[in-house]
């Protein structure tokens, strides 16, 4: 299908895109929110500046080869942060059981998506929101999460093994169950998190911020716990 005919049917209220080929589909800067995309094929599509918020793209949906999500992303400096313009928006989106390996979402805003059972592996997250994002046992194992926002979400039963998650953001996040072994959580925000059952065997967690958070029957043997802060921490039959 072309970028034509697509923006076509979508101006004229069609929203229903299921299983369309839109490989190679220049859909820069397109408006596509609340679109269904189920089963769609859109690798090596450029979706920079896209809007797909709200839009469905589960089951296999094959979004592996977008590199081109970083095209012309505009990378300037705002209080600190990295802003990028060019990004498409996936706040909200339905991204469950889409092959996402590979794919460049450093930046990009995923607030609220559904990602359970989609591929993540080798993914690029740096600096991403996903707050309030469902990951619920989705394997994360090894990815770069450093500075993510991943405040709210639901990461029971997630594997987050050996990832990068300094400085990450994971205030009242739900990781009940996740295992966490080998993670660097240096300097990350913990506060108010669930830790219930959490497998944090051997993870760095200097200098990050435990306040308020429920490590209750966690396992932290071997984790490094040096100048966090364990204010209010609730610790019953943790294993260290």
């Amino acid at each position: 299908m072309t970028r034509e005919e697509l923006l076509e049917r979508y101006a004229a209220g069609e929203r229903d895109f299921m299983d369309a080929d839109l490989s190679y589909a220049d859909l820069s800067r397109a408006n596509l929110s609340g679109a269904n995309l189920t089963g769609a094929d859109l690798s090596f599509a450029n979706l920079s500046g896209a809007n797909l918020s709200g839009a469905n793209l589960r089951d296999r949906a094959d979004l592996s080869s977008l590199s081109s999500l970083s095209i012309l992303a505009d990378l300037s400096r705002r209080y600190e942060s990295a802003y990028l313009k060019g990004r498409p928006n996936l706040k909200g989106v339905d991204l469950s059981g889409a092959n996402l390996k590979g794919v460049d979402l450093s930046g990009v805003d995923l607030s609220g998506a559904n990602l359970t059972g989609a591929n993540l592996s080798g993914a690029d997250l740096m600096d991403a929101n996903l707050s309030g994002a469902n990951l619920k046992g989705v394997d994360l194992s090894g990815v770069d999460l450093s500075s993510v926002d991943l405040t709210d979400a639901n990461l029971i039963g997630a594997d987050l093994s050996r990832a990068n998650l300094n400085r990450a953001d994971l205030c009242f996040a739900n990781l009940s169950g996740a295992n966490l072994s080998g993670a660097n959580l240096i300097g990350a925000n913990l506060s108010g998190a669930n830790l219930i059952g959490a497998n944090l065997s051997g993870a760095d967690l200097r200098y990050a911020d435990l306040s308020r958070a429920d490590l209750s029957h966690a396992d932290l043997r071997g984790a490094d716990l040096f100048d966090a802060n364990n204010s209010g921490t609730k610790m019953d039959g943790t294993l260290r």
